[in-house]
């Protein structure tokens, strides 16, 4: 069976990858430094590296079944289910340990529908989803840090600590909503009673305050744009390796 799609074909890897060329080969390459093409006992796979994490990111960016997604890798269901529970947590992104002092990172969760009930709960959106903490820089708008999937229903101050995302930043200064109530991070300034009118300088740093935190709502923005991430289909830790496998790939065609 031969397949359509290719990464040896150029005009493949940016529509499904986000990447140029040049910068989907650097991946593969630190996959391949990662081990994630060793040579191993038994069958060898139907695709090599570059066509295996091509055929990953298809799935994550167009949400295709299994069946409809494989015969335009050339391989079968079965191949092409191996190779993504294979692959699909080695692509996972390295999360930041240490920050420089004067870091500041903006926090904001996310909530995925996602079909697998044992890890997922009822929500806001009427829908059985998981609450994704997602941590970016300030400055660069890369992504540093992703919490591990909680329930939908879970409030994003219960989300913050349960998903070890605060365990992962540590001190470092961290901005979010209001929705982030009594866990120390900086959020808006807030009125005491509905009638009270706050001062200049606390609209001002509101102001301020939004159009920083804007930026993580852009970066969203940017992710859901993976089919995945509007309804997952992934068993288990699927759905935390797919949005820390789309995180890896937005900060290189992020920064470019």
């Amino acid at each position: 069976m031969t397949g359509v799609i290719k990464a040896s074909e150029p005009s493949w890897i940016a529509p499904f990858t986000g990447l140029s060329p040049r910068l989907f080969q650097k991946l593969v390459t630190g996959l391949r430094r990662e081990g994630a093409d060793a040579v191993r006992r038994g069958r060898p796979w139907s695709l090599p590296l570059e066509d295996k994490a091509l055929l990953v990111a298809a799935y994550w960016r167009t949400n295709l079944t299994l069946r409809q997604l494989a015969p335009l890798f050339g391989v079968s269901k079965s191949s092409a289910d191996r190779i993504i529970n294979d692959l699909g947590p080695r692509l996972a992104l390295q999360q930041r340990r240490r920050y420089r002092k004067d870091t500041v990172l903006i926090v904001n969760g996310t909530l995925v529908p996602t079909r697998d009930h044992t890890v997922a709960a009822q929500s806001k959106n009427y829908r059985y989803s998981t609450n994704h903490q997602v941590v970016i820089d300030a400055d660069s708008c890369l992504v540093v840090a992703v919490g591990r999937p909680v329930r939908g229903n879970r409030n994003d101050c219960k989300a913050w600590e349960e998903s070890g995302a605060k365990a992962a930043v540590g001190k470092t200064t961290t901005i979010a909503d209001g929705g982030y109530r009594g866990t120390g991070l900086v959020i808006p300034h807030r009125r005491t009673h509905k009638d009270e009118e706050l001062v200049a300088w606390k609209e001002e740093h509101n102001r301020s305050h939004k159009s920083v935190r804007a930026r993580v709502e852009h970066m969203f923005a940017r992710m859901k744009t993976w089919k995945i991430l509007r309804d997952c289909r992934l068993k288990g830790d699927g759905v935390h390796h797919a949005i820390l496998g789309i995180a890896r790939l937005h900060n290189p065609a992020l920064a470019g």
